[in-house]
C-alpha cells in the first residue's frame, strides 16, 4: 500500500521531538512493506515549518538534510509524486479555505494510487493514522 503523507504527519514521522512521533512510529512499525510518499507541498511544508521552530535553530538547508535523511533511512520506502492537478480537480467536499490544501493531497493521492495518511480525523477518505 501507498501513503502519501501530509504535512503533519511527515513532520512527526521526520522530528522526533514531534508530538505525535511515537504514534506515526508505531504505526509504520506494524506495517510490512509500506511505500510511502511526498509531493512538492509536503516537502515545502516540512522545510517551512521546521525552520520556524522557535528554541531550535534550524536552516533550509539543514531541514533539506534531514528530510534526505530520513527518506535514505526509513524502514519504509519512499516515492515522490509529480503534481501536475489544478483547482479543478479538488473534491466537492472542499467548501473553505482551510480545506483546500487537504482536498489537493486527497486527489493528489488518489491520482497516483495512494491514500492520504493524515494525524487529522477531518479529512474525508483519508487514513487516519491510529493512536
Amino acid at each position: 500500500m501507498r501513503y502519501l503523507l501530509d504535512v503533519n504527519a511527515l513532520m512527526a514521522l521526520g522530528f522526533s521531538r514531534h508530538v505525535f512521533h511515537d504514534r506515526i512510529e508505531n504505526w509504520l512499525g506494524s506495517m510490512h512493506q509500506v511505500e510511502l510518499a511526498t509531493c512538492a507541498i509536503t516537502e515545502l511544508g516540512f522545510v517551512r515549518i521546521l525552520t520556524q521552530l522557535p528554541d531550535h535553530e534550524i536552516t533550509v538547508q539543514s531541514a533539506q538534510g534531514m528530510l534526505a535523511l530520513l527518506k535514505a533511512a526509513s524502514r519504509a520506502s519512499f516515492t515522490f509524486l509529480v503534481d501536475d492537478m489544478g483547482v479543478d480537480r479538488l473534491p466537492k467536499w472542499v467548501k473553505t479555505h482551510k480545506q483546500t490544501t487537504d482536498g489537493h493531497l486527497a486527489a493528489l493521492a488518489k491520482a497516483h494510487g495512494a491514500i492520504l495518511a493524515t494525524l487529522d480525523g477531518k479529512i474525508p477518505g483519508a487514513f487516519l493514522v491510529p493512536d
